[in-house]
């Protein structure tokens, strides 16, 4: 298992971090420019990737306050899973970490691990733009 990893803080209530994550229509605003064709509810998304092809993803499991965990909703070439981790550091500021586990064959990770980690950073930036 291949593991990508980012975190940051950010100065609101755990809470309402939580409360953004929780919803698979705000990780739109996570998703970087090569993602298009977005279509969501509050359990699944599915998007396409430039120059690759369609991703449908699901909320397998809410932790409230605490986890929110994605994963495949179909066929993919390789597993993985997705899980954003929510931690109080006091009243108002939330740690956030985005962990991506993948199985990656060497071939797929001399591929993929360049794009999953900047991935894994862009999103936990773009959240502390969103929520400040």
């Amino acid at each position: 298992m291949t593991v990508f990893e980012s975190k940051i803080s950010i100065n609101k209530p755990v809470a309402d971090v939580f409360a953004f994550l929780k919803d698979f229509n705000n990780h739109q605003q996570l998703m970087p420019d090569s993602i298009s064709e977005w279509v969501s509810t509050t359990n699944d998304a599915s998007f396409a990737i430039k120059n690759m092809s369609r991703l449908s993803l699901k909320i397998s499991n809410r932790i409230p306050n605490s986890s929110v965990i994605i994963v495949p909703a179909s066929a993919v070439p390789f597993n993985i899973e997705m899980r954003w981790v929510v931690t109080s550091l006091g009243e108002d500021t939330t740690e956030a970490i985005l962990t991506v586990s993948a199985e990656l064959n060497m071939m797929m990770k001399v591929m993929a691990s360049g794009p999953l980690k900047k991935l894994t950073d862009f999103q936990v930036t773009e959240l502390k733009k969103i929520l400040g």
